[in-house]
């Protein structure tokens, strides 16, 4: 109609004009016919010139990195192109075939200890509204996960493992549809062309990484393919799923990318990023590529590396002065380092550090203080990151070569219910731990003392959970099996959003999966301590299991599981299953909840109590049943069908322990687990 308008008015001038417009409108149309942004066909080979839509911790350098995040805590980052893109074919409503591929890199803070990892997303706008940090990678929150109306279609690239979501492993690649339970996924790495065998890549190796996200509109057919930056693209897929996209995507969506941090700091960078509707995506130009940042390392300072000139008395006595101010530093910041110790470098914080974070450890920032040492509050000096630092004596070198191992190995647990051991320091005659640090502090200062604060229910609940979860995963779910030997509710701490984290790793043992672990000494705490324990002093993870059936009680019940009273010390296991054999096991529950619990829950706890303190290591559940029956995946039979007596419920105190003269750790610490008295040295030969 347009057009006609233009003829009419051309016949109706004079030539000159009228050839004038016809050139002009010649013009008009050719542009108008020219590619949209909307196709869905654009590359960046860097983002210099780009421009996309940020929110959150996402920016653009200035040598063209796409930053996602930073060193910012429990944030989110969204990074989307900014026109929405055309996916679904009007007549048919069918997806059209689509493909993108970005170079990316995950920059840990504290090598190997990463956060959580980012997303390719496809959504419906640009940024997500509600949407949480941490696990949750920026795409959804605890209350959408998994809902079908979120029409998202993602692929991750997780560093941690959640079982919740029921990821494979902390090294992943998954293919998500509205919610973070992926529907398939795999470990991250390739299969070279023309080269057999597959190859593991460390997403958090901070190395640059190719990705390539396909799918094929007419099969139906989504294809996911990883590489490190310098190889051709595998032509064999690392997942490759058939789903149909046409019930998740609208007619128009938006691409890009989405990522989150949470307690660890870790930085997402993409290099670069080319899509394309109905085709394949341009191949990125490398030489192109902006740098990555080098990698954090801890600065080494000496006052004699600067050159001083000499050419007079006066620098001279600057020069004298500067050597012996030195020695005196060096002295006190001095430190213990053995030739075995090199190879644990990346995990070895330098003393001064420790002293500046902690203010020269003064009292002021104490957070406890237990059998073992002295835990304080500290913010280290270059990255800003809140810390607890753990002070621990020690005056015999024995087992320090295996101790300090297995602190390293302990320190690569990555779980959302496990503190973090960040890693450690020798000096002369202590070993410092370094851990992340709880703002709520240990569980048992809300459990005892008349606190100020109670847990409800529900919360109690959580993080029993949690702390099931952690240990679940301590015993199946990483390379070796870890025997926590103290779980209890001073080393359960609480983030800042009340989860239940397990802590304080003092007197973890480490053995292979399928081998049998062997200790010598005795270790624990009174009341938690399994029977076979005090008898065998070998620690298994039935023993772990003992001591959390001992923690479910102290939760539910407010009672320590050993109370000293004038007349006789009272034992909480048998003060429960009395309650039971009397038919209402609900009246061991703690007075402080009130009526606002749910019954069936605190009854699941208190049985599960009792199930798990049995004498006979065979008759309890493992860890993962636990887990099952907590979260109602597994049926609990009826006590009294286990055989269950009170003659099967003997521990540690019936085996010839007296609690008179011990003590139990206060709950006057603010941010990390207090360690209480056991029966042997930390460092003892028996770990």
């Amino acid at each position: 109609m347009l057009c006609k308008v233009f003829w009419i008015i051309i016949i109706g001038t004079s030539k000159p004009l009228a050839m004038f417009l016809a050139i002009a409108l010649a013009v008009s149309l050719l542009a108008n016919t020219a590619p949209s942004r909307e196709t869905g066909d654009f590359a960046y080979s860097g983002f210099k010139s780009a421009n996309l839509s940020l929110d959150g911790l996402a920016v653009l350098t200035g040598n063209g990195l796409l930053r996602l995040t930073n060193v910012t805590k429990q944030k989110v980052s969204h990074a989307f192109y900014p026109d929405p893109i055309e996916f679904k074919n009007s007549s048919t409503g069918a997806v059209h075939s689509f493909s993108t591929t970005f170079i990316f890199a995950i920059a840990p803070e504290y090598p190997p200890q990463g956060g959580h990892g980012f997303a390719f997303v496809i959504a419906p706008r640009r940024g997500i509204p509600g949407a949480q940090p941490n696990i949750f990678l920026g795409l959804f929150n605890e209350t959408n996960n998994g809902n079908a109306a979120n029409n998202i279609f993602a692929v991750e690239f997780d560093t941690v493992q959640n079982y919740e979501f029921r990821d494979i492993n902390d090294n992943h690649v998954g293919i998500d549809v509205n919610g973070l339970t992926s529907v398939k996924s795999s470990p991250a790495g390739y299969t070279e062309n023309n080269v057999q065998g597959f190859k593991n890549l460390t997403l958090i190796s901070g190395k640059a990484m190719q990705a390539w996200v396909d799918y094929d509109g007419v099969q139906q057919q989504i294809s996911v393919t990883l590489a490190p930056i310098n190889v051709d693209k595998p032509s064999t897929p690392l997942l490759s799923l058939s789903f149909n996209l046409s019930p998740i995507l609208k007619e128009t969506m938006y691409v890009g990318f989405s990522s989150a941090t949470g307690s660890l700091l870790t930085s997402h960078y993409i290099l670069g990023w080319s899509f394309k509707v109905n085709g394949q995506a341009q191949r990125l130009d490398l030489s192109q590529l902006p740098r990555l940042p080098h990698m954090k390392r801890k600065q080494k300072s000496n006052l004699l590396t600067t050159g001083l000139p000499f050419m007079c008395l006066f620098i001279v006595s600057l020069l004298i002065f500067a050597v012996a101010y030195a020695v005196r530093k060096r002295r006190k910041f001095a430190e213990v380092l053995e030739d075995w110790e090199r190879d644990y470098s990346p995990h070895r914080f330098k003393y001064k550090d420790l002293y500046v974070a902690t203010k020269g450890f003064r009292d002021q920032e104490l957070l406890g203080a237990g059998g073992f040492g002295r835990v304080y509050r500290g913010v280290l000096p270059t990255s800003k990151t809140e810390v607890a630092v753990k002070r621990v004596s020690h005056e015999s070198r024995q087992g320090m070569r295996e101790f300090i191992s297995e602190i390293i190995s302990i320190g690569r647990l990555s779980h959302r219910n496990i503190v973090t051991l960040l890693g450690y320091c020798r000096r002369k005659g202590e070993l410092l731990l370094v851990y992340d640090y709880m703002p709520n502090g240990s569980l048992d200062k809300y459990l005892y003392n008349q606190p100020k604060v109670t847990l409800n229910w529900s919360q109690r609940f959580r993080v029993i959970k949690g702390v099931a979860y952690g240990l679940s995963y301590l015993h199946e779910g990483w390379e070796q099996v870890v025997i926590h030997r103290d779980i209890k509710a001073s080393n359960v701490m609480l983030d800042s959003e009340l989860n239940g984290r397990l802590g304080d790793f003092g007197l973890a043992k480490l053995y292979d999966h399928g081998t049998d672990p062997q200790t010598t000494h005795v270790a624990g705490t009174l009341g938690y301590m399994a029977p076979e324990n005090t008898r065998t002093a070998r620690a298994t993870t039935s023993t772990d299991v003992f001591a959390f059936g001992a923690f479910l009680l102290e939760v539910a019940c407010g009672r320590r599981p050993v109370e000293v009273q004038e007349e006789e010390d009272v034992i909480l296991v048998d003060w429960v299953f009395s309650c039971w054999d009397k038919g209402d096991i609900l009246e061991a529950r703690d007075p402080n909840l009130g009526t606002d619990f749910a019954a069936k829950e605190v009854e699941l706890v208190l049985r599960l109590g009792l199930l798990c303190s049995q004498s006979e290591p065979n008759a309890r559940p493992c860890m993962r049943q636990v887990v099952q029956y907590l979260e109602g995946d597994l049926a609990m039979e009826e006590l009294s069908s286990l055989g269950i007596s009170k003659s099967g419920l003997a521990f540690a105190f019936h085996e010839g322990f007296r609690v008179s003269g011990m003590s139990y750790p206060s709950s006057a610490d603010k941010g990390f687990s207090q360690t209480s008295p056991v029966p042997d040295s930390l460092l003892s030969g028996g770990r």
